[in-house]
């Protein structure tokens, strides 16, 4: 466990860089450059992915469950992951009336994800890894919404609610092939819809 809470905080932190010192992330960027800069933050950031999905699969061999969540939450977490997959879509789009609302749609697709899968899941090992990403993106989005009261970030504006429709059309898709069976090839978890 000890090991999984490394991981989770080495992921997170490195992805708060931006948000808490940008003066660090900018005198890198002076000596280095900023593609340098983009390859090592790559580089390290896929590290550490890896370092957390290692550490995950350890940490869920110890079996420690703190909670056994009722049945029908399978079926809010699905329900979940279905706007979720909706945000994270948006994301990819210039900005429709989804992105206009969320504000940060892949920010709140993370949340929603991560809150998801802790109604879902009540061993230890997850509620480690989706509590603390949870928090990573609560502390991100406060982080955005401050500097852009600073004036130190603008959101893009709004250009056309078609690409709400193919934000729908492409999260519905992901969402089918998530549980069709690509969460079982890419997680080696199968969504399970009862206990």
């Amino acid at each position: 466990m000890v090991m999984l809470i490394i991981a989770v905080l080495l992921f997170t932190g490195t992805h708060l860089v931006h948000a808490f010192a940008p003066g660090f992330r900018q005198s890198i960027i002076d000596r280095i450059g900023e593609n340098p800069w983009k390859g090592l933050f790559s580089l390290a950031a896929l590290a550490e992915f890896v370092f957390l999905v290692f550490a995950f699969g350890q940490a869920r061999q110890s079996g420690i469950v703190l909670y056994t969540p009722p049945f029908w939450l399978a079926h809010i977490t699905i329900l979940l992951m279905l706007i979720a997959m909706i945000c994270l879509s948006a994301s990819f789009f210039p900005p429709g009336k989804i992105a206009r609302i969320a504000k940060h749609p892949m920010v709140l697709s993370v949340k929603i994800w991560a809150l998801a899968h802790l109604l879902a899941n009540g061993e230890a090992a997850s509620v480690i890894l989706f509590a603390g990403i949870l928090i990573w993106a609560v502390i991100l989005r406060i982080s955005l919404a401050r500097r852009e009261r600073a004036g130190l970030l603008t959101r893009k504006p709004f250009v056309s609610a078609r690409y709400d429709a193919y934000a729908f059309i492409l999260g519905i898709v992901l969402w089918g092939l998530f549980i069709w069976k690509l969460h079982v090839w890419l997680i080696g978890v199968p969504i399970q819809f009862a206990a």
